[in-house]
């Protein structure tokens, strides 16, 4: 549910439940800090029994606070929070900021059930509250840093310990600091849209721990977009990597970051990975109102040494340097005698040189049609000597009036990550070009000018016969039995291999004659979810007395690897060979949906580790971007002609299919395993060896 925070981000009058008239409190800090900003609304501090706190007067009881509160700072023990908001809700208060934390369960669910039936908008628990510089408005239960100003930065932090890193790091402006603590009602969307129409802010920067909505952020991203505002993500947990305890190898293969990951490229969202590169890009996307028009970066410097790390830095984070026309390089060669004309650019390799030289070099490069943006190496540290600054600046003044012949993007980036030097700032304020620290930071900012598309979502229409597969799956837990699983993958039309399941030897017999020779016999049991692993697998069994062999052998190397496990039986299946082998699978990632994926398969998947991921469900297209992503895709295309070039369609047709399944049924089957996947060459004929569907 949407929630309008005007009354949060603009109260004419603040109540604070929780100020001492005889200690420090988190409340008396709030009340400390809107008096020392000069906040221009009424404070009510709101006591049982002090007259005056902080120089105010007390009003003795929610119950006697006058109509029309716009917003209550709420800073009291957790057990009385939930009778606070029912109180402040019947006093007609439209909002509350509630600072508390340290809730038991009761106590939570005594919160939220008072949240869902007022009409209050209700910020927190266990956060830091806001500061909004323009307004003189910090409701805020700590010092605030002297470094914080007002300019055009919001940011969103779920923690409010992001949140002061951020603000002690940081040289930009900012409008309004939000921390969002656990968002047990209003959600950072909320403060996008409400940031996306604030004519104070055209940056907003947002440090995620979850979401909650993926639908609601989305808007909330479309919004922004439309507004005209540029948007940064931080995501922290990435590392939650494996917390699922799956079965399915190809489970194996997916995280809860490869859920997030997709899910801010499908919405377009330019993303970062820590601190640095959030500040680096906020403080790009803010000094200048140049984007780019995609990622290909011009690298020029006075260092090979400084230049050719910065390339190296880029590869790492999957960045492809532009490549010159051999018109630019030409014309860098001629006005660099000795250059190698080549990204990067070492204006030192060339002995004799000047600012002319250096400006038609690096004119030459900006007018080349595959460069995008420029990215300067040079020292700009805090700590240059008089000496070196002097002998920077009118280098550094040349940078700058490259903004006056070139429309695109141009990035100064101090190569380590001490502060940059103030003079070099003021000098480059007037251009419009940023001046950053880090090579790593400053390219992944750098990266970021350039604006990303949406993906478009693709439209998905329930299985008709989706209530029968579901009172089908109705009480099942772990894998599912053999028939059941190709029941389900036969109605998304997912196409596996002849076979049969059968609950004895001498029916094994019998159905080997209907399949035909050669065959791959596999053990059935509940127990045993990966059967190879188990000696549950034998290939190429020729007739009648191998099958009679194999059956013996294998049920006595099952016994013996599992002595608990139940033996349900047998399956026989065609055997075909000659084959690529590939895999599909998916995992239930809420509240996201399912993750599939797509690649390389066989009894090394997890070793290779060749996948594509992406979120349910997906048309064809989308599987086949997929599958161009992986080692397996290049094979398939006829790679080094190792294989006759293969259609791939079949292929991708069944990754859309299993994509529907999951969006279907992924609530209830959260894991599945489609290993191997023979795939045959040139005509790309697909058909499931084995599958694996885990029920929740």
């Amino acid at each position: 549910m949407k929630r309008d925070v005007t009354a949060i981000m603009r109260p004419a009058t603040v109540a604070v439940i929780g100020a001492s008239g005889t200690r420090r409190t988190q409340g008396n800090q709030v009340i400390g800090n809107l008096q020392r900003a000069g906040f221009q609304g009424t404070i009510l501090p709101v006591h049982a029994s002090a007259e005056t706190i902080e120089g105010l007067p007390v009003i003795n009881g929610i119950a006697a606070l006058p109509p029309g509160i716009d917003t209550a700072v709420v800073a009291i023990p957790a057990s009385g929070v939930a009778a606070a908001l029912a109180d402040l809700d019947r006093a007609g208060v439209r909002s509350a900021v509630i600072f508390s934390n340290g809730f038991t369960t009761a106590e939570a669910d005594a919160c939220r059930a008072v949240m869902g039936a007022t009409g209050m908008v209700i910020h927190g628990p266990n956060c830091m509250g806001l500061i909004d510089t323009h307004d003189r408005m910090p409701l805020y239960p700590a010092t605030i840093t002297a470094k914080v100003h007002p300019g055009p930065v919001a940011l969103i932090a779920q923690s409010g310990s992001a949140a002061i890193s951020l603000m002690n790091s940081s040289d930009f402006g900012l409008s309004t600091i939000v921390t969002m603590g656990s968002e047990w009602q209003v959600t950072a969307p909320d403060y996008m849209r409400f940031f996306a129409a604030d004519d104070r802010t055209s940056v907003i920067g947002v440090v995620l721990e979850s979401i909650q909505r993926p639908a609601e952020f989305a808007e909330g991203v479309e919004i922004v977009r439309a507004a005209g505002k540029s948007l940064a993500i931080l995501k922290v947990g990435r590392s939650d990597v494996g917390n699922l305890a799956v079965q399915a190898h190809t489970g194996a293969l997916i995280s809860r970051a490869d859920a997030y990951e997709r899910f801010f490229a499908r919405c377009g969202v330019t993303v970062t990975r820590d601190y640095e590169e959030l500040i680096a890009t906020l403080h790009c996307l803010v000094s200048t109102p140049r984007r780019a028009a995609g990622p290909r970066i011009g690298i020029v410097g006075i260092s090979g040494g400084e230049t050719a790390l910065a390339c190296d830095i880029a590869a790492d984070l999957g960045i492809a340097p532009a490549a010159f026309t051999p018109e630019t390089t030409a014309s860098i060669i001629a006005a660099l005698p000795g250059a190698a004309g080549l990204n990067p650019l070492d204006l030192g390799a060339t002995v004799n040189h000047g600012p002319e030289q250096d400006r038609a070099a690096i004119d030459a490069i900006l007018a080349d049609p595959g460069v995008d943006s420029l990215l300067l190496v040079q020292d700009s540290q805090a700590s240059l000597t008089p000496t070196m600054l002097n002998n920077y600046t009118p280098h550094i003044i040349e940078y700058g009036k490259l903004t006056e012949r070139s429309p695109k993007p141009i990035v100064i980036v101090s190569p380590t990550a001490e502060n940059t030097n103030p003079r070099i700032h003021e000098l480059m304020a007037e251009y419009q070009v940023p001046v950053l620290r880090g090579l790593r930071a400053g390219l992944v900012a750098l990266r970021n000018l350039a604006p990303l598309a949406p993906a478009t979502s693709t439209a998905h229409q329930p299985h008709p016969e989706l209530p029968a597969l579901r009172a089908e799956l109705a009480g099942q837990h772990g894998p599912l039995p053999a028939g059941l699983a190709r029941r389900i993958l036969a109605a998304y039309h997912i196409p596996l291999v002849r076979s049969a399941v059968v609950p004895t030897p001498d029916a094994a017999i019998v159905a080997a004659a209907a399949i035909g020779y050669p065959l791959v016999l596999k053990i059935e049991s509940p127990d045993i979810a990966h059967r190879s692993d188990a000696g549950g697998v034998a290939l190429g069994i020729a007739d009648e007395p191998a099958l009679r062999a194999a059956l013996t052998a294998m049920l006595a190397r099952v016994l013996a690897a599992k002595p608990h496990a139940r033996i349900a039986g047998f399956e026989l299946q065609e055997h075909l060979a000659d084959r690529v082998e590939a895999m599909a699978g998916f995992l239930a990632a809420p509240p996201f949906g399912a993750v599939i994926t797509l690649g390389t398969g066989g009894t090394m998947v997890e070793l290779q580790a060749d996948r594509a991921v992406d979120l349910c469900p997906l048309s064809p297209p989308q599987a086949s971007a997929m599958l161009a992503q992986t080692r397996l895709g290049a094979l398939l295309g006829g790679y080094r002609n190792l294989i006759p070039a293969t259609n791939t369609s079949p292929l991708t047709t069944l990754a859309a299919n299993l994509s529907r399944l999951a969006a279907d049924l992924g609530d209830v089957i959260t894991e599945c395993d489609l290993n191997p996947v023979l795939v045959e060459k040139a005509t790309g004929t697909v058909r499931v060896v084995d599958a694996l569907l885990v029920a929740a």
